[in-house]
């Protein structure tokens, strides 16, 4: 290396060790901003109220507002929430259910919302999620609702009917699946573990480039990286964070058949959501037995120019041939608008439930 390339370099390395120093300070002292707003809370009696979905969202967007580049908006977005996520961890660790094991795509959904310093609870089902934050044992819950190519997850759905708990945030995660294993090449493979649904995901891919390999079938993605590190030979389908957590490389990246395929997950506590500027809010209603029912029931929304983004149709468990709808609209329960038609609603639905009201995701 030349003296002219180390000087040069030199003077660069020194600004941002300078940088770095300052970064380093300003994060303490956020750090203790965050301290104090804890502290302010304590005197007033919400000690309990130690995160708040609808500030996290308005901090994001203002800081992608401002972002000039050239970090993208969603690693700006990354970095922030791992600071807020951290500051928050001083006044009281958050406590996250979801659906497991360690490595499952709601693992990283929980992850993507709360950052690294939440503490996550893994369950082995969607009913024990909900039970542990109904029961007090967590704070938050994060659950799947639908997915842009197989589409509702009906447990959730018919859990959020019973449920006290309310909707106070949302998570959208692009689904990437990837062939995980220690053989150095496709051909030493002999055998594909994965989840079901993730090896129908990968069907095509797996028919063109792993035509006889069997494929194995387990309980999770997360089983299946395990398996694939333990066993020569084995190859798993699973996202990237199993591959950290059971240290298996990654031979082939994104092997999933539609790239666009996403999950939409919700965060459910026992508290609502204040206003953000962007929020929806989630509902179930069911209609009367006979002719318009169900366009009288929309009418309310429409007549109030409120926009509905999702409309999705279950059984009514407790009779047969009838059914409640979810729907999502946007805006906030408590803006006059939404909440003349939500009045207005309540007078033509046989049932109502307002599920909750939430910032809509920052991505």
């Amino acid at each position: 290396m030349s003296d002219d390339l180390q000087k040069e370099l030199g003077v660069v390395r020194d600004e941002i060790d300078a940088i770095d120093a300052q970064l380093l300070e300003l994060l303490n002292r956020r750090a203790r901003c965050a301290q104090q707003v804890g502290e302010i809370k304590a005197r007033h009696g919400e000690a309990g109220f130690i995160y708040r979905p609808e500030r996290e969202a308005q901090v994001l967007r203002r800081i992608q507002g401002l972002n000039p580049g050239p970090l993208s908006n969603e690693n700006v977005t990354w970095l922030f929430r791992e600071v807020m996520s951290t500051c928050l961890s001083l006044e009281q660790p958050l406590s996250v259910a979801f659906l497991g094991p360690l490595g499952s795509f709601t693992g990283s959904a929980a992850t993507k919302h709360f950052g690294h310093a939440a503490r996550l609870l893994p369950q082995s089902s969607i009913d024990d999620v909900f039970r542990e934050v109904e029961a007090g044992h967590a704070h938050y819950a994060v659950v799947p609702v639908e997915n842009s190519t197989e589409g509702a997850v009906g447990r959730s759905m018919d859990l959020l009917f019973s449920t006290p708990l309310k909707i106070c945030g949302e998570v959208v995660l692009r689904i990437h699946q990837n062939l995980m294993t220690r053989e150095p090449s496709l051909d030493r493979v002999t055998k594909v573990y994965s989840h079901a649904q993730s090896l129908a995901q990968c069907h095509e891919w797996l028919n063109r480039n792993l035509p006889n390999v069997p494929r194995i079938s387990v309980g999770s993605n997360s089983q299946a990286a395990e398996l694939a590190m333990q066993e020569a030979g084995a190859a798993a389908i699973a996202g990237e964070a199993a591959a950290e957590r059971f240290n298996v490389p990654i031979l082939v990246a994104n092997i999933e058949d539609e790239p666009n395929n996403t999950t939409r997950f919700v965060v459910l506590g026992r508290f609502d959501a204040g206003i953000s500027g962007r929020d929806k809010t989630s509902l179930i209603m069911s209609a009367p037995n006979r002719t318009g029912s169900l366009h009288n029931l929309l009418l309310p929304l429409a007549e109030a120019g409120v926009s509905m983004t999702r409309l999705e149709s279950r059984p009514a468990r407790h009779t047969l041939w009838e059914y409640v709808f979810f729907v999502d609209i946007d805006g906030h329960r408590d803006e006059p608008k939404v909440a003349k038609a939500l009045a207005e609603l309540q007078q033509q639905a046989a049932y109502l439930k307002v599920l909750g009201s939430y910032p809509a995701a920052v991505y």
